[in-house]
């Protein structure tokens, strides 16, 4: 059956719930490019301060390495190793700020402060390799691809064209005294880098408008959605909390009917009940029902009704309604726990059937 076409624009109420799943436009290269160009900056405005604080510590560094025994003393070295590895990340740490930054800056312009947890949690349809390779080798990966070659060719051809001009003026630098050298290829190389960075910001924008049209895209709706919200919308408040009273009832009578079908049913005494299911289509067990408390009363109902085991383990009920959301894929921290109970399960239905 032939999807419906999404040609409506999205309303502001479905891009209010699409911002607090954490779906929203964003351009990693944006953010990378941000995080450049605030490490440079950082770096130019630092530069003579870290020249000469590396001037220091080689100095200093050197001194302490000519005291007599410390190559023998195990302990001695090692502390001279750390202390340079001290010295040298507070040198750098100015030019890490900055960088991050940057990119903190780009990663706000972009979403704005907004934390999601939804946009934190797992999703394990990811872990099937099925859907994986969809992914790999669907149109987007390759829009992806081409991207990063021209990336490549545009970044890399700013950074050549900058390295082009100065290697003319490098090459008078033999024999210059170390200050005067150092300067100059530093110079050189910050104005490279300036470049290559000015290149990948211009591809950033791009690719954040390119973000943009597909999250647009992406959140499109049909004409029946754009209507169903109007409706609801037209509703007072307590007709509105009754429809979805009424819709929560029917979505848990669609769940307790799937406790039938379950392979076993994990308890957690009085508390906790979490139905599973393993039918061999998918890359694990799924959660199915799940509930606490009263509902986790009608769920062990149900399950007595269809003589669908019922097994006591309350840690992993506990783990699994705490971390498994209904209709997901166990995770992988709880394999083995599950595989254990169905093993159980499966070898008592077996031996049931041969005493039959």
């Amino acid at each position: 059956m032939a999807q419906p076409e999404r040609t409506e624009k999205p309303t502001p109420k479905r891009r209010s719930k699409a911002r607090r799943e954490g779906r929203v436009a964003r351009s990693a290269d944006l953010s990378a490019a941000g995080a450049l160009l605030g490490g440079l900056a950082a770096l130019a405005l630092q530069a003579p301060a870290l020249l000469a604080r590396t001037e220091a510590i080689v100095h200093d560094g050197l001194a302490r390495s000519g005291r007599p025994g410390l190559v023998a003393e195990g302990a001695g070295l090692g502390a001279l190793l750390a202390w340079s590895a001290r010295s040298f990340a507070a040198a750098a740490a100015p030019v890490a700020l900055g960088a991050a930054a940057g990119g903190l800056v780009a990663g706000v312009a972009q979403a704005g402060l907004r934390f999601s947890p939804k946009a934190l949690r797992p999703s394990f349809e990811r872990l099937n390799p099925g859907a994986g390779l969809k992914r790999l080798l669907g149109k987007r990966q390759l829009v992806e691809l081409a991207k990063s070659l021209a990336k490549l060719a545009v970044v890399g051809g700013a950074g050549a064209s900058a390295l082009w001009a100065h290697a003319s003026g490098l090459g008078a630098l033999v024999g210059a005294p170390p200050g005067l050298l150092a300067g100059r290829i530093g110079s050189s190389v910050l104005s490279v880098a300036v470049r290559a960075g000015a290149a990948l910001l211009a591809l950033a924008l791009l690719d954040y408008a390119w973000q943009r049209r597909l999250h647009e895209r992406s959140l499109r709706m049909t004409k029946d959605e754009v209507k169903r919200e109007a409706r609801e919308n037209d509703l007072s408040p307590e007709l509105r909390g009754r429809i979805r009273r009424r819709q929560v009832e029917v979505s848990r009578r669609r769940m307790l009917a799937e406790v039938a079908r379950a392979d076993v049913v994990v308890v957690n005494p009085t508390h906790y009940a979490v139905a599973l299911r393993y039918d061999g289509t998918r890359p694990a067990p799924e959660v199915v029902a799940k509930g606490a408390d009263h509902l986790a009363r009608r769920i062990r109902e149900a399950a007595e009704e269809a003589r669908v085991p019922v097994v006591h383990a309350p840690p992993l009920a506990r783990a699994l309604y705490r971390d498994v959301e209904l209709g997901g894929l166990i995770p992988e921290e709880l394999f083995h726990a599950v595989a254990e109970v169905l093993a159980f399960v499966f070898r008592t239905a077996g031996a049931r059937r041969r005493v039959a």
